[in-house]
């Protein structure tokens, strides 16, 4: 039954899923259209709304698009690249590799999401290299399955921000003054229930992708040979500038530099991680394993191309975030609400102080659909959910991570995030999505479990 299920999943993936950005565009003439009547606005307001939106997320996008560059370039590391590939040879079975492969993809983007997206990836793709009997396209779903987990984890954008004083920091002062000090992680990536939901992702996420494996003539092999790649041969610099750029000694200067950096402020008083602080952490691992700047220049370089379609389709997506926020007063005729505000506020009035984090993760997968973008998310649920949360009585931290939870969960079957994984692949979105589904209805079980537990420990 349960196969039958997924099959019947991926053929209608295959068959109506289109490229990511047409994805994009079809959720943006959505979100425009279904925005007026629920509003009361015209579509001159929301053409506004989209022209005012449409750069809005520029710094965070710089700050994501770091996330997946550095993280990308780490990962495609010498150090990492042979440590994958003693890795890929571990497996003896397709379900020991589709294990593997979700385990390390788990862990890898509970640290950093932009270098379990791709290490995963490059894992899968190793093991495929090994001649391992393994349905392709499943593998690297599993790789890109493990993103679920990057909200709960280390590089969330939401337990960062928050995390931030409330002097320097945007996300706690979107919330429309609820937080008036910051939330250290302990209370959100710390948190019982957090790492509760964490552990329930690892236990059953392997199980379930183990399960959707095809059988017999409906695997999907490919050739080893077409994942070969290009090894790139170093020369012995001859040139005065070829010297200083493989210089060992600059290297380590910046390495040093950084690295003293980060030791301060690990060891001030109240610290608490951030994006900028995770990205120069990737950043020093990443120049500690090339060794050279050349080699770390080219390395990033390469990386880049993958968040080439990313870069593309934020400036689109915060135009749909224009939409979903833009309001019109009603004494001009619109009703006062946004679209996010009637979706979050429906929520709301259904919910209760032990409910309320459940209906807050569902609200949050829906708005995810129209803003896969932890900061764009924060910046349009913050402002509504945080104060209901408060009148309710709800802890913030828990409303917060409700809200982180949403951002992740539907990434399972919004392609705006797969493409790293896709690019290093080299498949398309329709031949994964199908079992991504399946992995968003087992995972959003276990991450209802969650916060109903924690309503009702908490608050029961």
């Amino acid at each position: 039954m349960f196969k039958k299920i997924t099959n019947a999943c991926v053929k209608l993936v295959q068959r109506f899923l289109p490229d990511p950005f047409i994805f994009c565009i079809i959720l943006t003439i959505i979100t425009f259209v279904a925005a007026m009547p629920l509003t009361g606005q015209g579509p001159l307001a929301m053409v506004s709304h989209w022209g005012n939106g449409v750069w809005v997320l520029l710094a965070f996008s710089m700050q994501m698009a770091l996330v997946l560059v550095l993280g990308s370039a780490m990962a495609n590391s010498p150090p990492m690249k042979r440590l994958l590939k003693t890795l890929a040879s571990i497996p003896k079975t397709a379900g020991q590799a589709i294990v593997l492969t979700t385990v390390i993809s788990l862990l890898a983007c509970w640290l950093n999401w932009g270098f379990g997206l791709i290490v995963g990836a490059i894992l899968a793709k190793e093991i495929s290299k090994t001649g391992l009997k393994v349905d392709y396209p499943l593998i690297i779903a599993a790789a890109y399955s493990g993103f679920l987990i990057w909200h709960g984890g280390f590089s969330g954008s939401i337990p960062l921000g928050i995390a931030t004083s409330p002097a320097a920091g945007q996300a706690v002062a979107n919330t429309g003054g609820v937080l008036t000090e910051a939330v250290s992680t302990n209370q959100t990536i710390f948190a019982w229930w957090n790492l509760l939901i964490c552990a329930g992702l690892f236990i059953f996420l392997p199980i379930v992708n183990v399960a959707m494996h095809p059988k017999g003539d409906d695997i999907k092999l490919i050739d080893p040979a077409l994942l070969q790649e290009e090894t790139e041969t170093l020369k012995t610099p001859e040139t005065p500038a070829e010297k200083i750029e493989n210089s060992v000694i600059l290297q380590w200067v910046t390495i040093i530099l950084a690295a003293v950096y980060l030791i301060r402020r690990f060891t001030t008083p109240n610290f608490s991680l951030d994006l900028n602080i995770v990205n120069l952490i990737f950043l020093t691992l990443g120049m500690i394993f090339y060794g050279r700047p050349i080699l770390y220049v080219r390395a990033i370089a390469k990386a880049a191309k993958e968040a080439g379609p990313i870069l593309l389709q934020f400036p689109f997506y915060a135009g749909i975030q224009g939409l979903m926020v833009g309001a019109t007063a009603a004494a001009a005729g619109g009703t006062g609400l946004s679209l996010a505000a009637v979706i979050s506020n429906a929520f709301v009035s259904i919910s209760t102080q032990v409910t309320f984090p459940l209906f807050t993760f569902l609200s949050a997968g829906i708005v995810n659909f129209f803003i896969p973008s932890g900061g764009g998310q924060w910046a349009v649920q913050g402002p509504i959910m945080m104060p209901a949360g408060q009148t309710l009585g709800v802890d913030p931290a828990l409303a917060a991570m409700s809200i982180a939870w949403g951002d992740a969960w539907t990434n399972m079957i919004q392609p705006f995030w797969a493409l790293p994984a896709l690019g290093v692949a080299g498949l398309g979105a329709r031949n994964i999505m199908g079992y991504c589904l399946m992995a968003l209805l087992v995972s959003g079980i276990i991450i209802c479990a969650g916060f109903i537990l924690a309503g009702v420990v908490i608050y029961g």
